[in-house]
């Protein structure tokens, strides 16, 4: 069960992005809400979101879970608790693609001021890429209960899975995701998760900030606010 899915995103989460930049109390101005409008109407314009994404069993190993049917095994204890009394597990990477990319490292030489808003609102918009597939697959998924997005890097889940990860969704030649030796996605704005499936119901208390490890150095965390991840 899986398979190759593309997204139109017609509005992009402008306001996800400006939280990311630090705007909380006081709500942009119109001059800055003016360039996000322009950094948005270009995102859209260049950007082919996809994702990949499969369905396997999954079963305890020694050191945390082991896919059923792949080499890659899901190492450590915050992936063992994220997937507790889970049977199965959808692996899942989506992307913005090349363009989005591109379209920073065009900025960044010519305006920083759009180089940072169009990060910004391109590392929000790959989780509204997220949130769309799940929604994609959800009829696939009727009968179990599922848990939030699970990344490597979260916890003790170590990003050197990335390239096995990658591998086993075919993710290279299906929607042009590959990784670098540093474990660092090409394209960039993109993401790879787990989500554990349940035929019960799952305990929410899972998700938080003890188990990510940006915990000590979060900015979110240290003004009291949460990422929303």
């Amino acid at each position: 069960m899986g398979g190759v899915g593309r997204v139109v995103l017609e509005i992009l989460n402008k306001d996800e992005a400006l939280r990311y930049m630090g705007y909380r109390d006081t709500p942009a101005d119109e001059k800055v809400r003016a360039v996000m409008d322009e950094c948005e109407h270009q995102l859209i314009a260049v950007i082919k979101p996809c994702f990949v994404y499969h369905v396997f069993e999954i079963k305890p190993s020694d050191n945390g879970m082991a896919v059923c049917g792949t080499s890659l095994e899901l190492k450590g204890k915050s992936i063992s608790e994220h997937l507790a009394g889970c049977t199965k597990c959808v692996l899942m990477a989506a992307t913005l693609s090349a363009q989005a990319d591109r379209l920073i490292r065009r900025y960044e030489a010519t305006d920083m001021t759009r180089a940072v808003m169009t990060d910004f609102l391109a590392s929000a918009t790959v989780e509204q890429v997220c949130d769309a597939a799940e929604e994609q697959f959800d009829a696939e998924l009727k009968g179990y209960y599922r848990t939030w997005r699970f990344s490597p890097g979260y916890g003790d889940l170590s990003l050197d899975i990335q390239g096995s990860f990658l591998e086993v969704l075919q993710a290279p030649k299906r929607i042009g995701l590959n990784v670098t030796q540093n474990n660092i996605m090409t394209p960039r704005k993109s993401v790879t998760a787990i989500i554990g499936l349940s035929e019960h119901e799952i305990s929410k208390g899972r998700q938080g900030c003890s188990i990510c490890n940006m915990k000590d150095v979060c900015q979110f965390r240290k003004r009291g606010e949460h990422c929303g991840i």
